[in-house]
């Protein structure tokens, strides 16, 4: 196991650096990766607990990014991809910068994508690897607020639905979608939600969010969306109507909700 590698992405903190950890804990070798230099701290920390660490500093939302990220494997066999970095920001879209949603955009979708597809590839061709991607229950829930949010994670449910349905005859192959709820990370601070019911609001724990991603990943499922509160609101989402969804989401993400 010591020679078994796995890279892990947005692993500086919240659920990937508790992803991050799961891997050190199970005897793999790391290649860390966020677009803040905190990932250097959380390398330390990580080998301080026995881990081989590598970090990188690098921004995904960019496909140079990724190309640095899979250069530093420096042609190891990548046996494990936790593909959890994610951008957001809250607040109505008509005040938002075209850089700020146009970064969500392109980390999210673009990026994860990109590797993806390279990592994939590689897996493919060997028969052998595992990957997990960071989803949310919010693709199910349109977004006032934070709809770019929303959205991209709604294409990353989707997407990797119908990428696990194309690699279902690759046997040593899976593919698993982690789709947690609000979870107490740096992520509603990072997205000025301070001032939201949602932001403010008790959250699930990183740690434990992590570690039920990581052992469906292990166990080979398709999806694990941790908690029955979100389990039963996936479910609703089905049947309730996607405008009185959108309302209900508005409640919680519009600024000053906090307040009220």
């Amino acid at each position: 196991m010591a020679d078994k590698l796995a890279i892990v992405t947005g692993a500086s903190t919240g659920i990937g650096y508790h992803l991050a950890a799961c891997a050190a804990r199970e005897g793999y070798d790391l290649l860390i990766v966020a677009d803040e230099p905190a990932i250097h701290a959380a390398a330390t920390r990580l080998a301080a607990e026995g881990a081989r660490v590598q970090a990188v500093e690098a921004d995904l939302s960019s496909l140079d990014g990724v190309d640095t990220l899979l250069a530093a494997a420096d042609g190891r066999q990548i046996d494990v991809l936790c593909a959890n970095a994610g951008n957001s920001k809250g607040g109505a879209f008509l005040d938002q910068s075209l850089e700020d949603w146009r970064r969500s955009i392109d980390t999210n979708v673009t990026g994860t994508v990109y590797l993806l597809q390279r990592v994939l590839s590689a897996m493919v061709r060997r028969g052998e690897g595992k990957v997990l991607v960071t989803g949310s229950i919010v693709g199910f829930i349109p977004g006032p607020f934070n709809s770019i949010y929303n959205a991209t994670k709604a294409f990353i449910d989707n997407f990797t639905e119908a990428l696990r349905n194309e690699l279902k005859d690759e046997k040593g192959v899976t593919l698993t979608t982690l789709m947690p709820g609000p979870t107490e990370t740096e992520f509603f601070a990072r997205a000025d939600m301070l001032d939201t019911n949602v932001g403010q609001s008790k959250k699930d724990d990183p740690a434990d969010v992590a570690r039920a991603g990581w052992d469906a990943m292990k166990a080979g499922e398709g999806h694990i969306v941790p908690g029955l509160k979100n389990k039963l609101q996936v479910a609703g989402s089905g049947v309730v109507p996607q405008a009185t969804l959108a309302a209900a989401h508005r409640k919680i993400a519009e600024p000053g909700t906090a307040d009220r």
